[in-house]
């Protein structure tokens, strides 16, 4: 595997403990970016950053601006209702198009983006959700050679996205919430 430079996470419904405890096992001095896609209501106001925020104290997560340069040892959180998309010179773009799986943020946009840029420098996680957003992202990374891991379904809350993700790549690493956070602590040594 490529020197890893960017850690792509997407979850819906049930992930957010997920995504925290992963967040907890990254070192202090990770030597990549981590940009999380979580689906989130659209019109009502969010503050998911801070919540995240305040369960792990010692790494800054923050929503990226649009041309926004994309940093290593930084966490971004994909922004309430934007598309989050990566430009060939590795800077966010937002977008406000139409949602993909009734989502936007749609993991699907962001995974297939960080294929086309990242290729394989990239890995990706897909966690808990209902519905099949990622599962096409995830197939544009295993074929740009980035890594893929899917968090095992009988540990989802909601077990239909990474069901639809398997299916769909029978590649994925099938891996549970702590055998994750096990391979992301891997990732700096």
């Amino acid at each position: 595997m490529s020197r890893v430079s960017v850690v792509v996470i997407g979850g819906s419904a049930g992930s957010i403990p997920v995504v925290t405890e992963l967040l907890q096992a990254l070192p202090r001095h990770f030597q990549f970016s981590v940009i999380i896609v979580l689906h989130r209501l659209r019109n009502v106001i969010s503050s998911l950053d801070t919540i995240l925020g305040n369960k792990v104290q010692v790494i800054t997560i923050r929503e990226p601006n649009d041309k926004e340069e994309i940093r290593e040892q930084y966490v971004y959180l994909a922004p309430q209702n934007y598309h989050l998309l990566i430009e060939a010179d590795k800077t966010f773009s937002l977008d406000y198009s139409e949602t993909v799986h009734h989502s936007r943020p749609s993991i699907d946009v962001t995974f297939e983006s960080v294929a086309q840029v990242y290729a394989s420098q990239a890995v990706a996680v897909l966690l808990s959700g209902a519905n099949q957003d990622g599962a096409d992202g995830l197939q544009a990374i295993i074929n740009q050679g980035g890594m893929v891991i899917v968090q095992d379904p009988a540990t989802a809350e909601y077990p239909a996205m990474p069901k639809a993700a398997l299916e769909r790549n029978r590649e994925a690493v099938v891996l549970t919430p702590p055998e994750i956070a096990a391979f992301l602590r891997t990732l700096t040594q």
